[in-house]
């Protein structure tokens, strides 16, 4: 699973890491845009990390770091802070938006009370008043209260109005910052954070209630050569192609997301393995069918294909056996050729001495 990864740097070394997140930047060709130099300075601080793992693979395999490539890293292993910081930041909003109704209200409460006295004064001297000047007099006093007490009533219905349209505002925003901090930014499937939680939450509901459930990972077969061939732009266009074909093939109460690099998960709640093998057949094909040119100079790219690895859940079966089982499968897939679907070994049962 995915660790966020928080920082609260203070003093000189704060100045330290930023130099050294620089310095890093500089060193692997990277743009210090604001994205990338959050990204370093967390390489920085924890080189043995999670996200500098990752970026180190990246490194390694020769990726660039490609601004969608810093997209997809801030999704998955920044989103704690960001989501954190969104929240606080609509929590100060609708505090002072509540502040300001409520002072609208104490107002109004206040202008109602003053109506009161005002009607009671005038049933009184209503009561007394026998000349028409007394009476005309007191109508006057009711019609000028009345009419105050009309316009601030006004006035607070629109403020009270302004506050609703500003609070439903606030729900879209953070709703929409909860989807970005689950998105992965250029497939714009679920990102490895989402995954890892609607698999924890898919296994536990499978433990309860019995039902099957079953997990696949995908994976771009020789991504790495034919990013190297043709570049990570038309890279990208694949990840995207291949992305697209499994989210349509993913329609709740099914997930897809992007797993990591090339690599894809796709979890099947209620979905016997056989059904699943037929579908990740079904991905299979398509992709491998189509014939794909280059976006930027329409060059052929010859075809695409995946290998996957299939494993239903096994009684109690935890989420990490789960997985292991599901990669070994794609590992199989791998080994005896490429582009093709292997359905994982069975659990074995131990029995007791």
């Amino acid at each position: 699973m995915v660790a966020e990864v928080e920082l609260a740097l203070r003093g000189p070394q704060a100045y330290t890491l930023g130099r050294e997140a620089i310095g890093l930047m500089e060193q692997h060709n990277i743009w210090p845009t604001p994205l990338n130099y959050e990204l370093w300075i967390h390489f920085a601080a924890d080189p043995d990390g999670p996200l500098a793992n990752e970026i180190q693979r990246l490194l390694n395999d020769g990726d660039a770091i490609t601004e969608e490539v810093s997209e997809s890293l801030a999704a998955a292993y920044l989103p704690k802070a960001r989501l954190n910081q969104e929240i606080r930041d609509a929590g100060d909003q609708l505090s002072r938006e509540l502040e300001t109704v409520a002072k609208a209200i104490q107002a109004a409460q206040k202008s109602s009370d003053i109506y009161g006295q005002t009607l009671a004064g005038a049933s009184v001297d209503l009561a007394a008043a026998t000349e028409p000047p007394a009476i005309n007099k007191v109508v006057d006093v009711l019609s000028a209260a009345t009419r105050k007490i009309q316009k601030e009533n006004k006035a607070l219905e629109k403020r009270l109005h302004e506050s609703t349209a500003e609070v439903t505002r606030l729900r879209e925003h953070l709703e929409q910052v909860r989807r970005d901090a689950t998105t992965d930014a250029l497939t714009n499937l679920a990102n490895r954070k989402a995954f890892d939680e609607e698999l924890d939450r898919a296994v536990m509901e499978a433990a309860k209630t019995g039902e099957p459930l079953t997990l696949a990972v995908v994976d771009i077969d020789h991504f790495k050569r034919f990013n190297d061939t043709w570049g990570h732009q038309t890279g990208d266009q694949v990840l995207r192609y291949v992305a697209s074909v499994i989210g349509r093939m993913c329609a709740p109460p099914r997930f897809a997301a992007r797993y990591g690099g090339e690599e894809f998960g796709m979890i099947f709640p209620n979905e016997e393995v056989s059904k699943v093998m037929a579908v990740l057949e079904e991905v299979r094909e398509e992709v491998c069918s189509r014939m794909l040119k280059r976006r930027s100079t329409n060059e052929d790219l010859g075809t695409v294909t995946i290998s996957a690895g299939v494993a239903e859940m096994h009684g109690e079966e935890n989420t990490h056996n789960l997985i292991e089982r599901a990669d070994a499968a794609l590992y199989t897939s791998k080994r005896t050729g490429r582009n093709r679907v292997t359905n994982a070994e069975p659990v074995v049962a131990h029995r007791a001495a």
